[in-house]
């Protein structure tokens, strides 16, 4: 049973979610509305019209005086004003809104992709691709029903009760209020009652579609582990057991849609019902005459349709407020803490007592570390695995929250140690990280990072598409491709984190001249074990269990015994 507390949460989550929705496209979505409510009333108008014209012309047509002074020519002209109409508010109403949704979904996607952009998230995104994948396609694409199927059609069912009742008002004001009050209560009440129903089967209808997703993805691209690991059956079987329970989501739903269209076929029968007596009753009292009753019952026949609309989406109505519960807390105002960033200062980088931990874990991965490195210098972070550099380096940019502490650095670009590239063009691949960059620029940064005549030579250059992870490059190729994209990148620190590693000699020492070359009067933060890394630096700063040990610089014994004491080629 809900409580006070939990249904004012769920409004709040609502709320919030609502906020950015109706904020990006005002105007559109009340213009979508409002013509989806025209559309509504022009069908309703010309049923109604068409009717009450061919009853009174029948009539008419009894007497030779009638026949004769009956205007024909209005009537028709407003048949045919209400048919083009509706058909224009029709086509308007669906470019309208969908416009105004997919507008408002790209924009959901981007700031729901901006709010991830924060400490922690890209080993969020590591440890569960298909969760946050899941909230930025699925989740976000199941709020255009809260707009198009709920928002849209309720507007539109409340124009027709509306109109229902001011034409029979005309005709009686009892009459008139009580069917807009029955077509009110009965229309939302049947959509009220069927999306609470559908609730909980629409909520595991969205859990097993993902399960069902993740699953059959683990299937085809890890089958070869699965069966190394005698586990490609027990894959399977999960498989087919999330598909076993989408049908049975899927059969409950089917069965409440057949619920819900007997009972808002009930509800439309009842509604003529009522509204033949009453007007009977009229009739036989001489208040209206033949025509008018069946002006009456046609749009009373018509009223109940616009209600039937709501169906669709109080089914997915159980969807949609999962959506809403997930999204709602990045929906959120609340500013985002994040590694403060300072151009004018005298130094690149800060960092200040902090300490890191990783989730779980009472043993500290960083314990009090600070460490100041000034604007130009050449610092390599050396260690045994395990020290805590590469922990360091991600605390530095952002990607870790520090337990304790605090760190700030100048705008820096991290190089990680393994190669972050898309299923996409190399073109697309670069300009990550400068969106507006030309080809020429492109083709320049290939060529400083030694690519640029491996690029001319494919067939499609720029245009070229890579596979998964980058596949159709060689380590290499990839590494001198994410040179690339940091040399495009215009900014006064590089955070380098083991950049040649898994390279042969070769091309790692060609790899690190040009990085020397090209990094000019940049700061540079390495994290390395390798001799032929730490060489570029003018400071050796070495890590042991999250502590610094020693700091020494080029010029001194200390620095060229640690320098030889560092894992050769």
């Amino acid at each position: 049973m809900k409580t006070p507390a939990s249904t004012a949460i769920h409004w709040r989550e609502l709320r919030l979610v609502l906020r950015p929705f109706l904020a990006e496209q005002p105007r559109p979505l009340l213009l979508g509305c409002l013509l989806a409510a025209l559309t509504v009333l022009t069908g309703m108008a010309l049923l109604g019209l068409s009717g009450w014209f061919i009853t009174a012309t029948a009539l008419a047509g009894l007497h030779a005086a009638t026949a004769f002074t009956f205007d024909v020519f209005m009537p028709s002209a407003g048949i045919r004003l209400l048919a083009l109409g509706r058909t224009a508010s029709r086509y308007g109403e669906r470019l309208v809104t969908h416009d105004a949704t997919f507008a408002v979904l790209a924009a959901l996607r981007v700031r729901l992709f901006r709010g991830w952009a924060r400490a922690e998230a890209a080993r969020e995104l590591l440890m569960r691709p298909a969760r946050l994948l899941f909230r930025l396609t699925s989740d976000i694409d199941a709020l255009e029903s809260l707009y198009l199927r709920l928002f849209v059609p309720a507007a539109a069912a409340l124009g027709a009760a509306l109109l229902a009742g001011t034409v029979l008002g005309f005709m009686h004001a009892g009459m008139g209020l009580a069917l807009t009050l029955w077509l009110v209560t009965a229309g939302w009440g049947i959509a009220f009652a069927v999306a609470r129903r559908a609730r909980w089967p629409a909520v595991q209808r969205a859990h097993a579609i993902e399960a069902l997703r993740a699953r059959a993805v683990d299937l085809v691209a890890g089958q070869t582990d699965l069966v190394m690991a005698g586990r490609i059956d027990a894959q399977r079987n999960a498989v087919m057991s999330a598909d076993m329970h989408l049908a049975k989501a899927d059969l409950a739903l089917n069965k409440l849609e057949a619920v819900a269209g007997l009972a808002y076929g009930s509800a439309g029968t009842l509604t003529l019902v009522g509204t033949l007596l009453a007007v009977g009753a009229l009739v036989s009292e001489g208040v209206i005459g033949a025509p008018a009753a069946a002006l009456a019952l046609l749009i009373a026949l018509t009223a109940t349709e616009p209600f039937a609309a709501l169906r669709r989406g109080a089914l997915d109505a159980g969807r949609t407020w999962l959506a809403v519960r997930r999204l709602a807390p990045r929906m959120a105002d609340d500013a985002q803490e994040a590694t403060s960033i300072e151009e004018e200062t005298s130094f690149a980088l800060r960092v200040q007592g902090v300490s890191v931990a990783h989730p779980g874990s009472r043993t500290p991965v960083l314990s009090d570390l600070s460490l100041t490195v000034m604007p130009g210098e050449r610092v390599a972070l050396i260690g045994a695995s395990g020290a805590g550099k590469s922990t360091l380096l991600a605390a530095i940019a952002g990607e870790i929250t520090p337990q304790s502490g605090h760190a700030s650095a100048q705008p820096a670009c991290l190089l990680t140690q393994r190669t972050e590239l898309f299923q996409d063009s190399l073109r697309d691949n670069l300009r990550l990280a400068a969106p507006g960059a030309t080809d020429e620029q492109l083709h320049a940064v290939l060529h400083a990072a030694g690519l640029d005549s491996d690029v001319r030579a494919m067939p499609a250059g720029l245009g070229t598409r890579l596979g998964e992870g980058g596949l159709g490059l060689s380590g290499g190729q990839s590494r001198r491709l994410a040179l690339a994209r940091l040399l495009l990148r215009p900014v006064p620190l590089w955070l380098l984190d083991e950049p040649t590693e898994a390279l042969d000699a070769a091309t790692a020492h060609d790899v690190l001249q040009r990085l020397a070359q090209h990094a000019g009067a940049r700061t540079l933060l390495i994290a390395t074990h390798l001799r032929r890394e730490a060489a570029l630096a003018d400071r050796l700063v070495c890590m042991r269990q999250g502590r610094i040990v020693f700091d020494i610089r080029r010029g001194s014994d200390a620095f060229d015994a640690a320098l030889r004491s560092l894992r050769p080629d």
